[in-house]
C-alpha cells in the first residue's frame, strides 16, 4: 500500500470513530460500550499493521483461510489484537476456527454447534458464540429463523456448552435496517444475551442508536474491496 493509502486508513478510522461517539451521544450511551471491528477482508497484513498504528485492535476476517494466512504473523507482533470471524462458516473449518479467532460471529445450525462444541472440548479453547439470526427471513442469506432462534440458541447453549453471548444479524440490502435491529434486541433481551453486532459502513450509526455492541466496518476504514463484501 502507498503511503496516500495509509493516511486513507488513519482518515477512515478517525471519520468512524466521531460518528460513533455522535450516535453514542444522540443514545444516552457511553462510547466504551460499542466496539468497533474493523472488518479487513482482501486487505493485507501491511493495512492491518497500519490500523494497528492508529489504535485499532478489534478485526474481523470473513474466511478462514484468508485469515490464517494473514494472522499468525499479526498475533505474534500485536498480542493484544482480538480476531473476530463476521463471515459464514463451514463445519469442516470448525477445527481452525476455534484454534484461530477469539469470537465466532456466525453460529446458525446444529451441524456446526456440534462441530465447534467438539472443538472446543478438544482444544479447551472457548471462543464467544454469536448466533447469526436471519431477521429478513431472506431464503438466500445465512442465520437462523427469527421464530426458531430460542430454541437454537438453548441447544447451543445446554445441549453443545457453547459460550453463547451474543446475537449477530445482516439486515436486507435495501431496506431500512432499524426493525431488525430492534428485532435482534428483543431476542437477545429475552435470552439474557447482551453481545448484539449489528450495523455495517452503511448504517453502523443507526444499530448504535438502536443497541449494538459491536459494529462490523470494513470500507469505510480502508476503502472499496475488488468484490463485495458480506457480514461488513
Amino acid at each position: 500500500m502507498s503511503t496516500s493509502d495509509y493516511r486513507g486508513i488513519a482518515d477512515g478510522l478517525s471519520r468512524v470513530r466521531e460518528q460513533m461517539a455522535a450516535a453514542c451521544a444522540r443514545a444516552g450511551r457511553a462510547v466504551e460500550d460499542v466496539q468497533l471491528i474493523a472488518a479487513c477482508k482482501t486487505f493485507g497484513a501491511d493495512a492491518v499493521s497500519e490500523a494497528i498504528g492508529y489504535g485499532q485492535r478489534a478485526f474481523g476476517e470473513n474466511y478462514v483461510q484468508e485469515a490464517k494466512a494473514k494472522w499468525p504473523g499479526l498475533k505474534d507482533r500485536f498480542p493484544d489484537t482480538e480476531l473476530h470471524l463476521i463471515g459464514p462458516l463451514q463445519s469442516n473449518k470448525a477445527r481452525e476456527a476455534v484454534a484461530l479467532f477469539d469470537v465466532i460471529h456466525s453460529l446458525d445450525r446444529r451441524s456446526l454447534a456440534k462441530a465447534l462444541s467438539r472443538q472446543c472440548e478438544s482444544q479447551e479453547r472457548h471462543p464467544a458464540m454469536l448466533v447469526q439470526v436471519n431477521t429478513g427471513v431472506e431464503r438466500q442469506k445465512a442465520g437462523v429463523l427469527p421464530d426458531e432462534a430460542d430454541d437454537f440458541i438453548a441447544l447451543c447453549r445446554d445441549l453443545y456448552q457453547l459460550n453463547v453471548t451474543g446475537l449477530m444479524c445482516i439486515p436486507p440490502a435495501g431496506m431500512p435496517p432499524e426493525p431488525h435491529f430492534d428485532l435482534l434486541a428483543k431476542i437477545a433481551e429475552r435470552n439474557g444475551l447482551v453481545a448484539l453486532s449489528m450495523g455495517m459502513s452503511s448504517d453502523y450509526a443507526a444499530a448504535i442508536e438502536h443497541g449494538a455492541t459491536s459494529v462490523r466496518v470494513g470500507s469505510a476504514i480502508f476503502g472499496s474491496r475488488s468484490y463485495p463484501a458480506t457480514g461488513q
